[in-house]
């Protein structure tokens, strides 16, 4: 299997971290999560704050790995069968060795190491049935892999782009929701135009226009239109995301449920409006519901299950893999405080050698 494919981004700077990001920086963040390509003067006023300011924050922010913004394709990009959960059991010896070569995987969208019936759990998003089948194989032709399992997704009930740090008050909130405001169009196909200024933006997703047209060769009138058509029409999903020591969430973990199949769609829906749950799919397996749940702690993993069971009586959490270190999340490659150190930008159409 091909050892990279794409770059890693620059290393995150020297600049000394507070350990802890303050309630301007939540309430940034937050803001950059519900408009992410929106200019410092449009924050300004929900933020209460001026323009430069907010500017000079993220700034620090973004050069010190505390946040970032990044862009990949919108789950309705991937067909069936194309984005899947990967268990990973691999040699004790080698396990270092393995996941900084898979974290350069362009296909492997998060890396983790995790405590349970696995060593790692991979997030792995692939053009299309035959890719992923390859990248399964090649997987298991790594020397140092023992095992694998796949889980295939059916149906995304929540991506973790639209959870929200919840640092705004309500009328911040509704204050950006009608900044934002533009009409969304039904999504279509990614095309290969589309593809390249996904890569553009994967590494900063806040990249002027200028900086893009430059590196393309394109005029920027073009790329402002190919640009507001992209992240407009349902084909991309911009994120912005913490590192998230700093921003209080101490723990994470990925639970695999079982629901009687004719609950199956209710019960995802469910999930997703529970305040810790990041992410909920349907799976194709024997746990054919899973869940991607941020924590202050630990110990508040058994309180979700009871919240989880509370709202879904029939729901059975079959296995659990507690996040012991995020290698790559989302294309960013993350140090042992969770700050990105780099990014090798997510590309479901890179061939798998």
């Amino acid at each position: 299997m091909h050892e990279f494919a794409g770059p890693v981004g620059p290393k995150a700077t020297a600049t000394p971290s507070r350990g802890t990001l303050d309630e301007l920086d939540l309430a940034l963040v937050n803001a950059l999560q519900m408009a992410p390509r929106a200019p410092w003067a449009q924050l300004a006023r929900p933020l209460g704050v001026d323009a430069a300011t907010l500017s000079r924050r993220w700034s620090r922010l973004r050069d010190s790995g505390e946040a970032w913004v990044t862009c990949y394709a919108a789950p309705s990009q991937v067909t069936y069968g194309a984005l899947a959960l990967i268990e990973v059991s691999c040699v004790p010896q080698a396990r270092e060795v393995l996941v900084e070569q898979l974290a350069r995987h362009p296909q492997a969208m998060s890396v983790e190491l995790v405590a349970g019936s696995c060593d790692l759990l991979l997030t792995v998003a692939a053009a299309t049935m035959s890719l992923m089948s390859r990248y399964v194989l090649a997987l298991g032709r790594i020397e140092a892999v023992t095992a694998t399992r796949t889980h295939l997704v059916q149906r995304v009930h929540r991506d973790a782009s639209e959870w929200r740090m919840d640092s705004l008050s309500r009328d911040q909130r509704r204050d950006l929701a009608e900044e934002d405001g533009g009409v969304r169009s039904a999504p279509a196909t990614l095309t290969p135009e589309d593809r390249v200024l996904l890569l553009a933006l994967a590494e900063d997703g806040r990249r002027s226009v200028t900086s893009i047209a430059a590196e393309l060769g394109r005029p920027e009138s073009t790329v402002r239109r190919l640009l507001h058509s992209l992240l407009h029409g349902g084909r991309a999903v911009l994120r912005c995301d913490a590192a998230h020591l700093y921003a209080g969430w101490r723990s994470s973990a990925t639970l695999w449920m079982s629901v009687p199949p004719a609950q199956l769609m209710a019960a995802g829906d469910e999930l997703s409006r529970l305040r810790s749950t990041r992410m909920a799919a349907s799976v194709s397996a024997e746990a054919n519901l899973l869940s991607v749940v941020w924590l202050h702690a630990l110990d508040d993993l058994a309180r979700y299950e009871v919240q989880a069971a509370a709202r879904i009586t029939s729901v059975r959490v079959l296995n659990r893999a507690v996040n012991l270190r995020w290698i790559k999340r989302m294309g960013r490659l993350l140090g042992d405080d969770g700050r990105s150190t780099g990014c090798v930008p997510v590309d479901p159409w890179h061939p798998v050698t």
